[in-house]
């Protein structure tokens, strides 16, 4: 899956058995999906998973690994991934704003970019298929850019993968659960709290005031294929100035992460987040008691944490100049578990098997 700020991918298991051991029917709620890494791994374990999230390339990526069924469109995926490899280059909007006007990938691979995108959109492929081979693209795209992981800003000199040629491949679309038909929501968490029914929801909100959409900024382009005008160095896209989730303001925070809380309709309630975040675990824990009526039953996985690429690597201007130094490399992941009823006896041997220190398994 492409490279993404704030993935789960080393806390997939510890996700999965904790749902494994406190869900008690198969539908998932998945409110912050991003990659939906989470979503994808559930959908494996043969869950039913929800999965929402506002950004256009985050919907694509949820309906391609949760709501997209193998049966349905590898045979159709496999066929277009064949024609579009061989499609030659055709320069237009992508290759000028991000290999012209910016550097983040070599023209080109921009040209096929375009190409493979223009042809896309002259298909009119059924919503699932389109979403695979978005994806596809996208993916095939961050195998080639010229990033320290976010969009931001790119390298000042080429990335050794930046000069490797543009290839898609499909893309590892599960078989249907036999839960049932998996759904991809693209709406802001609350509404998609209230409109879902789940028996466990988890809960994975932006930390901090730095904005998805600006972080990756080019596959919402490039799935939202509109065009848009862009401003700065990195040319983002003119919406990235105002079209900010709630979540990443921190005098708006709290109330607006007790709002999502109570909104959701699940018996257990499963929150990462970490000691960088906008509250701090006191503050968390202080929001998940207060729900069921104020009788919520509470446990905390503690998990000492490698942070994200880009802290491993220096901090990088806007024309991807190091300019600073990185103050510590790893923090404090918490999993955080709210229910209706005790929940530490089924996941007390999780709290032996985390990557650091562990804490917590203690109802309140």
């Amino acid at each position: 899956m492409i490279k993404y700020l704030g993935s789960k991918r080393r806390l997939l298991d510890l996700i999965g058995d904790a749902v494994g051991r406190l869900a008690a029917g198969p539908t998932v709620l998945d409110l912050f999906s991003g990659t939906s890494r989470v979503g994808h791994a559930l959908k494996g374990r043969g869950y039913r998973v929800v999965a929402n999230d506002h950004n256009a390339f985050a919907h694509a990526l949820a309906r391609c690994y949760v709501a997209a069924d193998r049966d349905s469109v590898e045979g159709p995926a496999r066929q277009l991934i064949e024609e579009f490899n061989r499609l030659p280059a055709a320069p237009g909007y992508f290759t000028d704003t991000f290999c012209v006007q910016s550097r983040f990938f070599q023209p080109k691979n921009g040209g096929r970019i375009d190409a493979v995108r223009e042809a896309i959109a002259a298909k009119s492929l059924p919503p699932d298929l389109e979403a695979v081979m978005l994806v596809s693209l996208m993916e095939a795209a961050d195998r080639v850019d010229s990033t320290t992981g976010v969009q931001m800003a790119y390298l000042k000199q080429w990335a050794p993968r930046a000069s490797k040629d543009l290839v898609l491949r499909m893309p590892d679309v599960l078989p249907r659960s036999p839960a049932g038909s998996s759904v991809a929501l693209c709406l802001e968490a609350v509404e998609a709290a209230g409109r879902t029914i789940a028996d466990l929801a988890y809960v994975d909100p932006p930390y901090n005031q730095h904005s998805y959409l600006g972080n990756y900024h080019v596959w919402e382009s490039l799935v939202r294929w509109d065009k848009p005008a862009v401003y700065g160095v990195a040319c983002k896209r003119l919406d990235c100035r105002d079209r900010r989730s709630i979540f990443n303001s921190r005098p708006r925070f709290h109330e607006a992460m007790r709002e999502l809380l109570h909104a959701i309709q699940a018996p257990v309630i499963l929150v990462s987040f970490n000691n960088e975040g906008w509250l701090d675990r006191a503050a968390m824990e202080g929001l998940l008691g207060g729900l069921f009526g104020g009788r919520a039953h509470l446990a905390t996985i503690e998990t000492d944490f490698r942070r994200y690429v880009g802290a491993q690597i220096g901090i990088h201007n806007l024309r991807g100049e190091k300019v600073g130094t990185v103050s510590h490399t790893r923090n404090t992941e918490y999993l955080y578990v709210a229910s209706d009823r005790p929940v530490a006896a089924a996941i007390a041997d999780l709290t032996g098997r985390t990557h650091g220190r562990t804490v917590g398994a203690g109802d309140t």
